[in-house]
């Protein structure tokens, strides 16, 4: 377990600073609630250092995400705010808790022999398939899987998600990876860096493998990967596991867990 003091207030800095670039921050309540593009949403989150979350707050941030095009969701971390999960599922919601951990020991992982990795520019023609690598693994969760890829999405809203990342890619607060094999793209991730009071901190997010590559090390090859770009101008590097199996798996690549994070919204239970 990470002893350096401060870890968690320092990653709860980073949430409020990270969508301030293009986000219009509206105060409800006891939240901070970022008003963005919908093509690049951020939840709400508790203010820091600001007053207890009712579950009123939480109906009035949904209020106003859903009345701007915004989905409903709410972010926090337990540890620093243990009484927001029974504020959120007053107010409706449905309520997951992730692993949070952070890079405390860089260990190199090599992806497999035949796949090349690439940091992604923001003119890549290809980024949209990279974009239905990470869809076909996020449409099926768990071990490997015999399934097709999802087709490119080539609606206006995913036209739109594309235009953001290419935007944010060019300036630098996303910074994607691929790993192609034969041609493919078969495992993406990224790391998003943000300046924090003068520190960088930055997130790993989306590490994504195709189902029927799964088991390969690709998904913690990328994850070294990513850790050792951000590293190179980082002070902290940190991440939300989607559970305790894939927390695992980053703790092959010198992540330790640290707290938790909650995420609230509109998603069925179970």
């Amino acid at each position: 377990m990470p002893t350096r003091p401060g870890l968690l207030e320092f990653i709860e800095r980073y949430f409020a600073a990270a969508p301030l670039p293009d986000a219009e921050i509206r105060a409800v309540g006891g939240l901070d609630v970022p008003v963005s593009d919908p093509a690049w949403p951020y939840p709400a989150r508790p203010r820091v250092d600001g007053d207890q979350v009712s579950a009123d707050d939480v109906r009035a941030a949904v209020e106003l995400q859903e009345r701007v095009g915004l989905p409903a969701a709410l972010e926090w971390v337990p540890e620093r705010a243990p009484a927001i999960a029974a504020a959120a599922r007053a107010a409706g919601l449905t309520v997951e808790e992730l692993p949070l951990l952070v890079a405390v020991d860089t260990v190199e992982l090599l992806l497999p022999a035949g796949v090349r990795l690439y940091v992604v520019g923001a003119d890549d023609p290809e980024l949209p398939r990279y974009q239905q690598v990470a869809a076909t693994a996020f449409a099926t969760p768990g071990g490997p899987a015999d399934v097709g890829d999802v087709p490119v999405d080539t609606s206006a809203e995913a036209l739109a998600r594309t235009a953001v990342l290419r935007e944010r890619i060019d300036t630098g607060r996303t910074v994607m990876m691929v790993a192609v094999e034969r041609g493919a793209p078969v495992a993406v991730g990224s790391h998003q860096p943000v300046d924090v009071d003068g520190s960088w901190v930055s997130e790993v997010v989306g590490v994504a493998t195709h189902p029927r590559l799964r088991g390969r090390g690709l998904g913690a090859g990328m994850a070294s990967a990513l850790v050792a770009h951000a590293s190179e101008t980082a002070d902290l590097v940190f991440l939300a596991a989607g559970d305790d199996d894939v927390a695992r798996v980053y703790e092959r690549v010198g992540f330790a867990r640290l707290a938790t994070t909650a995420v609230a919204d509109r998603r069925p239970p179970g």
